[in-house]
């Protein structure tokens, strides 16, 4: 196909801006001062400056591909994905409690990383065919399957935080006409969940009571068939209760780590030596930043470690103290910088399948930053998943440049693309 090479310079410049900070800041972490030769290969930033050539070439391969052909492999991608982590989960070796890592050539390697590639592909692949309509049961039930599938697997790792990203996926659905009463209904249950962990159980079954009556008052006026909708309203209020109490019985079936992080969510004094420890240290490192911050290199909580995994989960607080409020703050103007350009591409790319791909991407990139900076700040459960671009690790930076880089290629070819999408 002739095409024209003029890809999105925007783009491309919001993600190198944001690899090149990420790498600063890992060296910031992991350098001791700054005292230390940036190729130093067998530190983390040595590492990572690695994993970013290696990103750029695949980058670059990326874009000489025609978007038919990365259409076409969608399956592939997908079966590949699935059959690693899959691997991971029989042959794989256990990390921090989750069997999600293999080895190649000695270098630890993450599938469900690219598993969410071939996800965010296969979905998009399955979801753009000509037919397809979410109102139909089955094709609804197959592209729900497509993202349940490897999300399962990962449970089954023991890694309930990659797992988590899956969910991610429902963006997707929404924009693509899911009925917005499931997405609502959904948020109402995590609601009534969290608030169930944080409140006494009898303040919240009064709480579902109070607020439903008042939407049943506002409900039926001059409204027919109030019998009916009494009973719906009734088995509403059932419904919400038995959630509420249904919550703390799933949580016990956690794993004791994972309990205790839901835990200090609520009472961040509950552990402060163990599961606590890293967030109170993060908030306190992130705070000692102030406004302006202490400057690149001088942070003493990042210096002298008090921070634990602060070259990967906890990267964000490096960020806080040496850059302050108004370095968080540009670094999550570039974040959203980025995704609002990703959105751009996605609504004006000419295929379903790009729209679709784009916005998987989207939803995976949001999730992992809004997580990770939460989970920081203590204001979401730490469930160890990097921050795009900025944890130290190979395969997270390849699995977002690659997702980044489809996208952009997806692009670059809409003029050669007849007609608008459907």
């Amino acid at each position: 196909m002739n095409r024209q090479f003029k890809f999105d310079r925007i783009t491309i410049l919001l993600y190198a801006l944001l690899v090149i900070a990420g790498w600063m800041t890992i060296y910031a972490v992991t350098s001791v001062g700054g005292d230390m030769s940036i190729f130093a290969w067998k530190m983390p930033h040595g590492r990572q400056l690695i994993w970013m050539g290696v990103s750029a070439i695949a980058a670059f391969v990326i874009l000489t591909l025609d978007h038919r052909f990365l259409e076409g492999i969608s399956y592939i991608v997908y079966g590949v994905g699935v059959s690693l982590i899959l691997a991971a989960l029989l042959f794989g070796k256990e990390i921090n409690g989750a069997r999600s890592w293999i080895f190649i050539a000695g270098q630890p390697f993450q599938p469900s990383e690219f598993a969410k590639v071939g996800t965010a592909m296969a979905l998009a692949r399955y979801m753009s065919a000509l037919n397809f309509s979410l109102s139909d049961r089955r094709n609804a039930l197959v592209a729900a399957a497509i993202v349940v599938v490897p999300a399962i697997i990962v449970i089954l790792q023991n890694d309930t935080g990659s797992a988590l990203v899956f969910g991610s996926f429902m963006f997707v659905f929404f924009r693509e006409g899911l009925n917005p009463v499931i997405p609502i209904a959904i948020v109402v249950l995590a609601i009534v969940g969290v608030l169930t962990l944080a409140i006494a159980n009898q303040f919240i079954v009064w709480g579902i009571i109070i607020f439903m009556g008042m939407a049943s008052f506002l409900y039926f006026n001059n409204k027919r068939n109030t019998t009916r909708i009494l009973a719906l309203h009734v088995l509403g209020v059932a419904f919400l209760i038995g959630i509420s109490f249904s919550t703390n019985f799933l949580v016990s079936k956690l794993a004791p780590h994972q309990q205790m992080r839901i835990k200090v969510l609520f009472n961040s004094d509950l552990d402060p030596r163990g599961i606590g420890y890293n967030v109170n240290q993060s908030k306190i490192a992130i705070g000692s930043g102030g406004f302006f911050g202490k400057g690149f290199l001088n942070g003493s909580y990042t210096k002298y470690k008090f921070v634990p995994k602060q070259d990967t989960d906890f990267i964000f607080c490096t960020v806080g103290e040496e850059y302050g409020w108004v370095g968080s703050l540009a670094l999550l103007g570039l974040f959203f910088g980025l995704l609002f350009r990703l959105k751009q591409l996605s609504e004006l790319s000419k295929t379903r399948f790009a729209r679709i791909y784009g916005y998987s991407v989207i939803s995976i990139l949001f999730f992992h930053v809004a997580v990770n900076m939460g989970m920081t700040i203590g204001l979401v459960p730490v469930i160890g998943i990097p921050l795009p671009f900025f944890s130290y690790g190979g395969s997270s930076l390849l699995a977002f440049t690659v997702l980044i880089f489809i996208l952009v290629n997806l692009y670059s070819f809409r003029n050669n693309v007849l007609g608008m999408k459907y």
